[in-house]
């Protein structure tokens, strides 16, 4: 990193409030038991703390049902549900809002998004609130560094929507943590793409990414509420900025095969193309690392499960 590109430290503000430190053993409510959201909620359970988990339907809840938590299905939008199972949990004085849009358009990112947060804070009101953003609300397109003081002015309609929700969460003293590309070894886009002949190098290859690991992302949801008093932005990804052209190098490595073919740059992105290297300085700064920074460990793990796989097949 040049002296050119690098951004100061960044300081806690004299004028954020404290929040309240929440003992182990709270109830906690995790909205949205899914690829993140289920792991932060086994991360908590095994802390100690009284979790109850949130799916959008019946199947998910169902398909949960040997956990160590109760697991309900719930349209976090629906106030009445949502007062009614808090009357009969007992409240709930911390929530992390890990819900996902079920890859919709703008109306499934308001509904699921703004009016669920919107009415999970309002109905439950919580002493806790982690909200689960995305550094997709960062529509920088240089390569520059980027911290949770830069601009997130986001293109897309759907990211507006979340700095929208996320702005509502701040509101009310809350803590949004804007996560990086998640994956993790049963469930990583580029690798199934490298795999299935699917993958393009756009461009040159030269645009940088900003991953993490659906564990290391979990881990920082937990933390955040657990471990942290102040409230506001928090940037999660592995800090590596790996681009493109070097993971699909990285797999072609790692598999003894071809480069993907290059192709033109796809600017229709669903959250909107960007191109720059998003700093973790601030939760670092308090404690938090991940535990797997890069591509490497990622495929190792990744290889590790199609193993496991190939041996289940016999």
């Amino acid at each position: 990193m040049s002296g050119q590109d690098r951004l100061p430290e960044l300081s806690k503000s004299p004028e954020l409030p404290t929040l309240p430190t929440l003992p182990t053993g709270s109830r906690v409510l995790v909205a949205g038991c899914g690829f993140v959201g289920l792991q932060a909620a086994r991360r908590l359970q095994a802390k100690g703390w009284r979790v109850t988990g949130l799916t959008h339907s019946q199947e998910s809840a169902s398909a949960l049902a040997g956990e160590p938590f109760p697991v309900v299905a719930c349209d976090i939008a629906d106030r009445a549900t949502l007062a009614a199972l808090a009357q009969e949990s007992g409240g709930f004085p911390a929530v992390i809002d890990a819900v996902s849009s079920g890859r919709g358009g703008a109306d499934a990112y308001r509904h699921a998004y703004l009016e669920g947060a919107r009415s999970l804070l309002e109905t439950l009101r919580p002493q806790r609130f982690v909200f689960a953003s995305s550094t997709s609300v960062y529509a920088q397109t240089g390569g520059e560094l980027v911290d949770e003081q830069s601009p997130a002015e986001p293109q897309r309609e759907t990211g507006r929507i979340l700095r929208e929700t996320e702005e509502l969460v701040l509101s009310h003293g809350g803590q949004v943590a804007r996560l990086g590309g998640i994956y993790a070894p049963e469930r990583w886009v580029l690798w199934r793409k490298f795999c299935s002949g699917e993958a393009v190098i756009e461009g040159d290859g030269s645009r940088y990414l900003n991953q993490i690991h659906r564990d290391d992302a979990a881990a920082a949801l937990v933390f955040l509420l657990a471990e942290v008093s102040e409230p506001g932005l928090f940037n999660v990804t592995d800090g590596t900025w790996p681009t493109l052209r070097e993971v699909y190098e990285a797999f072609a490595r790692a598999t003894n095969r071809p480069l993907p073919p290059y192709g033109p740059v796809n600017p229709d992105r669903k959250r909107g193309w960007t191109h720059k290297r998003v700093l973790t300085t601030r939760l670092q700064q308090l404690g938090w690392q991940p535990e797997y920074r890069g591509v490497t460990k990622a495929i190792a793990a990744v290889r590790a499960l199609v193993r496991q796989e190939k041996r289940a097949q016999f």
